[in-house]
């Protein structure tokens, strides 16, 4: 490269007709190269820095010995999972993520799950799909019970938004406390069995990585109270799937909302798009409105910052698989 020649930084899409908006400003001060994962090969050779805007896409890895002068990757997710593999986690390559772009409408769609649950909307749905007028009572929510596994910033922002609401909060985390601004108590995850007995509303809001996949297993769920609802709006793989399905043909939790799967798309034929008491939603928790440009803006500010030199926001841990904090704000 020339002494006078841009920076490179190379955007990997799903498709062609899938670039970020809002990058002129990075477009002036660097040669921007946009491909999918077909083009990823020749796209990342010579470029500083990598945005995956095809934020689940597992193509970093099968390029990697072409990634000659890469410096930065973003990815434009809270998530990191599906980017983490052995070789990127041992280099110096800087790796940062959209934190802070999602934890609000992960939070209100965690609400509104527990509302629509404990007001009986989706039975409503259905008796009027039948056209039939069945009076019942509802419960409230003033006063029960709701455990938030993972204290990280979007598990934060969902116990704050629950306390307002009336709810009893605890998190679960790496490790056990007293006296957090947002949980008051966080008990150890790793002794999630011994604690989830306590709440109505189980949340999982922690980021996917070797400690956390599967965490909640056939012995948690038989811990859990018959009333309890389980809410996943972090990772399939959270999740023993096979053991949810059997808790809840079993009677041994009332309902779960789930929003993310070990395999997505759901499988057509997968027993839990019928299981009674099962919300499915499509991975969409913190997709509002306006999202994309959110994550598209986001990106650029801190494209600016490395344009610049300057220290970058957002920096993950590649040996936890989140953005590390202070001893008030852990991720799992």
């Amino acid at each position: 490269m020339t002494l006078d020649a841009k920076p490179v930084i190379t955007v990997l899409c799903a498709h062609a007709d899938d670039r970020p908006p809002h990058l002129t400003p990075v477009e002036a001060r660097a040669e921007v190269r946009y491909t999918d994962a077909a083009g990823l090969a020749d796209a990342v050779q010579g470029a500083g820095a990598l945005l995956l805007w095809d934020f689940f896409s597992t193509a970093v890895e099968d390029v990697w010995s072409q990634a000659d002068a890469l410096r930065w990757i973003h990815v434009a997710a809270a998530g990191v999972d599906k980017l983490l593999f052995d070789d990127l986690v041992e280099s110096d390559v800087l790796l940062t993520n959209a934190r802070g772009v999602f934890d609000r409408p992960i939070a209100e769609f965690v609400l509104a799950s527990i509302l629509a649950q404990v007001k009986g909307l989706y039975a409503s749905h259905d008796l009027q799909r039948e056209r039939r007028w069945r009076h019942r009572e509802t419960a409230t929510i003033n006063g029960t019970n709701a455990l938030v596994v993972g204290t990280g910033a979007i598990g934060r922002e969902t116990a704050r938004l629950l306390t307002a609401v009336g709810m009893n909060v605890r998190g679960a985390g790496r490790t056990a406390r007293s006296g957090d601004r947002d949980f008051g108590d966080v008990v150890a995850s790793d002794e999630l069995a011994a604690h989830v007995g306590w709440a109505d509303h189980v949340v999982l809001a922690t980021p996917l990585t070797d400690q956390t996949r599967g965490l909640v297993d056939g012995s948690v769920l038989a811990a859990m109270k018959p009333s309890a609802h389980l809410i996943n709006i972090a990772r399939g793989g959270v999740v023993d799937e096979p053991a949810l399905i059997r808790a809840l043909t079993g009677g041994e939790i009332a309902a779960a909302s789930l929003d993310v799967f070990a395999t997505e798309p759901l499988p057509a034929d997968h027993p839990l798009w019928s299981l009674s008491g099962m919300v499915v939603t499509p991975h969409m928790a913190g997709d509002a409105a306006g999202w994309l440009d959110t994550l598209a803006q986001q990106f650029v500010d801190n494209a600016m910052r490395w344009l610049d030199g300057k220290q970058l926001f957002n920096v993950v841990d590649p040996r936890l698989g989140f953005v590390p904090a202070g001893p008030q704000e852990e991720a799992t």
